[in-house]
C-alpha cells in the first residue's frame, strides 16, 4: 500500500517552444546570456573529465565556473549552474 496520495504528483519537466525561449533571452544581458552559455559548456565540460589523469583539467573547469557563476549571480542567484564535481 503506498503512502502517497493519489493527489501527489510529481513535476513533468515540460519543455518550452523555441519562440519562448528566444523571448526569455532577448530580456537577459549580452553579457549574462554568454555566461549562461559558458557555464553549461563548462559543466559538461566537467562531466568529461572524471578519473584522476584529468584532474588538473576538472580543476580548472570548476575554477572557470565558478568565475561564471560570479556575473550569473550578480544578475539573478537562480541561474548559477552547479558543477557535477
Amino acid at each position: 500500500m503506498s503512502r502517497v496520495s493519489p493527489m501527489h504528483h510529481q513535476l513533468v519537466p515540460v519543455p518550452i517552444p523555441d519562440a519562448v525561449a528566444v523571448l526569455i533571452a532577448q530580456q537577459l544581458p549580452e553579457h549574462v546570456l554568454a555566461a549562461e552559455v559558458e557555464a553549461m559548456n563548462l559543466a559538461y565540460n566537467i562531466e568529461l573529465c572524471r578519473g584522476p589523469r584529468y584532474a588538473e583539467a576538472r580543476e580548472t573547469c570548476l575554477g572557470d565556473l565558478a568565475r561564471v557563476n560570479k556575473t550569473l549571480a550578480q544578475f539573478d542567484p537562480r541561474l548559477i549552474v552547479r558543477g557535477a564535481a
